[in-house]
Parts: C-alpha cells; sequence; structure tokens
C-alpha cells in the first residue's frame, strides 16, 4: 500500500458472481466506450465497517438485498490507485486516489432482482454478467491494477 493512507480516500468494492461464475459490471452512468464498465464500489462512510459498507454500496449501486447473497471472501489488503492528471477526485476531496478493500459474494437471485434506480443518484446505465479474467480490459485504465488483482484474487470462484 502507499505510505501515506491518509491522501487515499477509504473505498469498498463487491466482485458479485453468478451461479455460472460469470461477474456482474456495470456501465458507469453517462459514460461509452471500451473503458467504461466496473464493479459496485464507493466510499467507507465513518464509523462503518468494511463489510457494511461493500453491502451499502451494493444495495445503492444494483438495487439487490443481502437477502440473495452468501459470502465467498474478501481480500484483507488494501488495493490503492492514484487519480491521473486531469481526474479530479469528487468536489470538497483532496485525495491522490483510492485505497480499497474487496469483497467476493455469489448472488441467489433473478436477474429482475436489480434495479440501477434504486437509489439516489444513478451509477450504471446497464449492466452485465461477464468473465473475471476479461475485466481488466473493460475498466478505465488508471483502475486496471486493482483489477487485475481482483481477477487473480478471486479467480477460485470464476468460470470460464
Amino acid at each position: 500500500m502507499k505510505s501515506d493512507i491518509k491522501r487515499y480516500r477509504p473505498c469498498v468494492g463487491v466482485c458479485l458472481f453468478n451461479a455460472k461464475g460469470r461477474v456482474w459490471l456495470g456501465r458507469r452512468y453517462g459514460e461509452s466506450g471500451p473503458h467504461s464498465w466496473q464493479f459496485p464500489q464507493g466510499g467507507l462512510d465513518a464509523g462503518e465497517s468494511p463489510e457494511f459498507g461493500a453491502l451499502r454500496e451494493l444495495w445503492e449501486e444494483t438495487g439487490i438485498t443481502i437477502a440473495h447473497l452468501s459470502p465467498l471472501g474478501r481480500i484483507e489488503d488494501w488495493l490503492t490507485y492514484d487519480y491521473p492528471a486531469g481526474v479530479a477526485p469528487k468536489k470538497g476531496q483532496r485525495y491522490a486516489g483510492q485505497r480499497q478493500l474487496w469483497f467476493a459474494y455469489r448472488y441467489h437471485g433473478a436477474k429482475t432482482d436489480f434495479d440501477l434506480t434504486a437509489h439516489g443518484t444513478q451509477e450504471f446505465s446497464e449492466w452485465k454478467w461477464a468473465k473475471l479474467h476479461k475485466t481488466p480490459g473493460k475498466v478505465i485504465p488508471f483502475k486496471r491494477g486493482v483489477y487485475e488483482r481482483l481477477a487473480r484474487e478471486f479467480e477460485r470462484f470464476a468460470a470460464d
């Protein structure tokens, strides 16, 4: 992890696997192109446990609830990335990038359980089930290293 953790916004993320070993991948709202996809992820609120934050972010961004999930694993290390020049963090924040804890869950519900407009600001415009090993090539390049690590760490839950 980077040496000055206070420079990195604490965040959480979820790799959601279906019964066939594919992962949930969403296209960021208002974006297009080959690198506009990502997993549900977001900031960790003050006093919030990482696992609770991950499940909250998953619900806020996809509309699904814990009733349809079983835990598979997590990455114990904080994974970090820097914001490149020209990519500003959210207004009022002065972070160099993000540090993230990642969780993997198996999804047991139906496709109709997803509601991308369930909570507040919509994060994704569409979603699909994808092969885990292909996700690093679909994300914005400055996040690619994190997604390559996710693909290695969580490959045991995936299927080709």
